[in-house]
């Protein structure tokens, strides 16, 4: 009854949010008494359809999907459980996490080219520690990119030197999430930025696009190859209610 009423009266004086319980982004969640959240994004071009399964039995739609698929989070039970992301095409396991997901957290699986093509799955958790009186973004930078080397990544002012600042994600490696799985996405005012992505300890840039950012956004963006030659990429920027197809920004010239 006590968290009850601490509930309730949190969710009184927050306009911000659209409604006390539920949604991508609600009081419940930053109070982490929210059912635990699992999603699945498919950032592999021209990878085999997979499927998501939960003790052997697929969940949350995602089966047989293809590139660019992103669901939206669903809830899971706090049980610890057996998630598995496995072909639709042989049933060939590309990866098993047993994890015991907690209240309030949200768990994303990303399906990426490996080194030499081989699929590879990267499993992060996002504890979703956010102030309930914030309304600023939330972004975390996966490398799906086999034809890169690490990568740092600046998000920035468009006027902004970034030989004068340092990345806002460092030495990004293929296969691997910054912030890393349970650690809390970085956190940004809602403005207009400039993304710019270069190799790694370097200032030259392999990627340069706009990007906005909304109020209370939870951006999570995947790099993947654009092309066949070195540090050729683009970015799937991949929102909490992306729906099914994550768009695709494209460098600028």
């Amino acid at each position: 009854m006590k968290m009850l009423r601490n509930v309730l009266l949190a969710c009184a004086p927050l306009m911000l949010l659209a409604a006390c319980g539920g949604g991508d982004d609600s009081v419940d969640d930053r109070l982490s008494v929210a059912d635990p959240k699992v999603r699945f994004v498919h950032a592999y071009e021209g990878g085999p359809a997979v499927g998501l399964y939960r003790n052997g039995g697929t969940i949350g739609g995602v089966d047989g999907v293809n590139y660019r698929f992103a669901s939206n989070y669903f809830d899971v039970s706090s049980t610890a459980a057996d998630y598995s992301v496995r072909t639709t095409t042989g049933g060939l396991q590309l990866a098993n996490v047993n994890f015991d997901p907690h209240q309030g957290d949200k768990y994303t699986f990303v399906a990426y080219a490996g080194p030499l093509g081989a699929p590879g799955v990267l499993f992060i958790e996002d504890p979703y520690n956010k102030s309930l009186t914030s309304n600023d973004a939330r972004v975390r930078v996966v490398n799906g990119s086999n034809n890169t080397t690490a990568v740092d990544v600046y998000l920035t002012a468009p006027s902004t030197d970034i030989a004068t600042v340092s990345p806002n994600y460092s030495n990004v490696t293929l296969g691997s999430a910054v912030p890393g799985t349970g650690a809390d996405s970085h956190e940004f005012g809602a403005n207009n930025y400039q993304l710019r992505i270069t190799t790694a300890g370097t200032k030259s840039v392999i990627f340069n696009a706009p990007l906005n950012l909304s109020q209370n956004a939870d951006l999570l963006l995947v790099t993947v190859p654009s092309g066949l030659l070195p540090n050729q990429i683009k970015v799937l920027a991949v929102t909490a209610d992306s729906g099914v197809t994550a768009p695709e920004i494209t460098t600028t010239p």
